[in-house]
């Protein structure tokens, strides 16, 4: 029999060769290679309004690596999962963590750019802006490896507490030098420093922590303890050191109260420390990270700041973390919402391209406009370190910061993971498919809504701090005021505001209510005082009128969506 030969014409009028069935058309090209920072408007334009443009020559640098060999490697180091090695082949513990190359990858160039130290070492305006934006675009290729370089950052507060251990292990901490060998401290060049709080029987309660610590001779700040207890939740237990709380007790057995130790993975005399990872965690989402359980069995450590006040010396790195979970969570945004608007531009369906058709728009611009509203507010922050830095008397600037940083984690990592599922939407079949970035971020973004203190944690901490220090409202409300008679609905929204802390009885259980109306405000203030006119101007017309649906794309017809969507993406 003979065989029969089928021919069709193409989209581009050739025929098909032999055994092809179709030709693949109106499919999207990826989105890398780009540059995360020359195409990102809204990141150039924060970064400018908030004085970080000295340092945009390297944040153009660093976008380019994020779009291209950074994004690959953060696909390479979530399919190769970290694993754990308790013995060398000698049967010697070790309690190593081996990584993919690619994490490393990740690692060293974040490190290298100052991602975990430009601010400690460029003490200059805007230099917490500057590492935000590393931040911003690192979070985009990977947000698990952001999870020891925010640990390594927020650590340098905490350690200045303790000055004698700050002046060894500081200058290392801040060095732009990556080496991830499990080897002594004192034989590196650069440090990571990891953090264990969170104990079985606690969670967010650390005060339910029954981690024990015993003076080797001298007792107080600064002097040697051995420490005996373990830690739920030990993140990057492959870094150098630790920062880790537990009780210490005096001479009738009485606990003084939950002290701060820096545990070194290594002890001073050049022995392993009796650190003992009992396994890492296996999560659903920050997969190239490497979250452990771990035993302390006599681990040295050294007390940093005073006895029995660990929480208040442990707090400042939380809240830099906590910082952190707000600029990491505003990049899933970023990274999500860039995907969306590619693959929209590059499809056609029923007609028109996907990002020309009304409904779409709507969806699109609904969905930038969120991403900088969370970006502004990040920024906002960050601006406010560095203020304060510059000058830490500036009890207004600390106060606004000291709530600002609560509410600010609550709604954007709370907001992320509708935001993210709703970009893998747009693109359709295709977004759920593990080839395409969407999935990992979709895991990813209920991350950081958990860490650093849940939902209903940083609701709490706001309510604890306004009771704490009645002024906080005060500075906050005055941040909010400063927007005030340029737009009737907010002045008007801003008024009924005041009008939530009447009723102190119930004010517990609305935390979340006021928390979000507090949040709301506080991105069209920051909006209305920066952005451009046309960003503001639909915040306040889709948030504060009661007009939006409670999924995006319900923008009212007021909003001008093309032009919002103008600002997505420049390549």
């Amino acid at each position: 029999m003979s065989q029969i030969e089928y021919s069709q014409p193409s989209a581009n009028g050739k025929a098909l060769s032999h055994g092809e069935t179709h030709e693949v058309f109106n499919q999207p090209s990826s989105l890398d290679p780009y540059n995360a920072y020359a195409s990102d408007p809204a990141l150039q334009h924060w970064v400018r309004i908030f004085d970080g443009a000295w340092h945009e020559s390297e944040l153009h640098t660093y976008g380019q690596r994020v779009g291209s060999d950074l994004f690959e490697a953060g696909f390479a180091a979530n399919k190769y999962k970290p694993e754990f090695k308790p013995h060398n082949r000698f049967g010697e513990r070790i309690d190593q963590v081996d990584f993919h190359p690619s994490y490393h990858l990740l690692m060293q160039t974040a490190i290298e750019a100052g991602h975990h130290s430009l601010p400690w070492c460029e003490k200059k305006p805007g230099a917490h802006v500057a590492r935000a934006a590393l931040e911003y675009m690192h979070t985009q290729a990977d947000p698990g490896s952001g999870c020891p370089l925010t640990m390594t950052f927020a650590a340098v507060p905490a350690l200045m507490h303790q000055p004698n251990i700050a002046k060894e292990w500081i200058p290392k901490i801040t060095a732009n030098h990556y080496d991830h060998r499990n080897i002594p401290f004192y034989e590196k060049q650069g440090l990571t420093i990891g953090m264990a709080m969170t104990e079985k029987q606690g969670g967010s309660d650390v005060r339910a922590n029954t981690t024990k610590a015993y003076p080797l001779e001298k007792v107080g700040s600064g002097e040697a303890y051995e420490i005996v207890g373990h830690k739920w939740f030990c993140s990057a237990p492959m870094c150098d050191a630790f920062l880790v709380l537990a009780h210490t007790y005096d001479v009738q057995g009485k606990s003084n109260g939950l002290s701060c130790f820096l545990l070194p993975r290594w002890r001073p005399d050049g022995r392993k420390n009796e650190m003992y990872v009992q396994r890492l965690k296996d999560k659903m989402g920050n997969v190239s990270n490497a979250s452990s359980e771990v035993e302390y069995r006599g681990a040295f450590a050294w007390m940093i700041g005073e006895e029995g006040r660990g929480v208040r010396t442990i707090i400042e790195m939380v809240s830099m973390t906590r910082f952190d979970c707000m600029v990491g969570s505003s990049g899933i945004m970023r990274q999500a919402l860039a995907q969306a608007y590619h693959h929209t531009s590059g499809r056609a369906a029923f007609g028109k391209n996907l990002h020309e058709q009304p409904l779409m728009q709507n969806v699109l611009a609904d969905l930038a406009i969120e991403s900088e509203a969370a970006l502004a507010i990040s920024m906002r922050v960050a601006h406010s370190l560095d203020k304060l830095q510059s000058n830490p008397e500036d009890e207004q600037e600390a106060r606004f910061s000291r709530v600002a940083t609560a509410i600010g984690k609550y709604w954007i990592c709370k907001r992320t993971a509708q935001f993210t599922y709703e970009c893998m939407e747009c693109i359709g079949g295709v977004g759920v498919v593990e080839d395409n970035v969407l999935p990992r971020l979709y895991r990813e973004s209920p991350i950081n809504a958990i860490w650093e203190g849940s939902g209903n944690v940083q609701c709490l901490d706001v309510l604890r701090a306004m009771q704490k220090d009645p002024k906080v409202v005060d500075a906050f409300m005055a941040e909010l005021a400063k927007a005030h008679g340029r737009y009737d609905v907010f002045d008007q929204y801003l008024a009924a505001l005041k009008d939530e802390f009447q009723d102190l009885q119930t004010l517990e259980y609305r935390a979340r209510t006021v928390v979000e109306k507090l949040a709301l405000a506080w991105q069209a203030s920051t909006l209305i005082q920066f952005a451009d006119r046309d960003i503001a101007k639909a915040y306040i017309d889709s948030r504060l009128t009661g007009k939006h649906g409670q999924y995006y794309g319900t923008l009212p017809a007021s909003v001008d969506a093309q032009l919002i969507m103008q600002r997505v993406l420049k390549l």
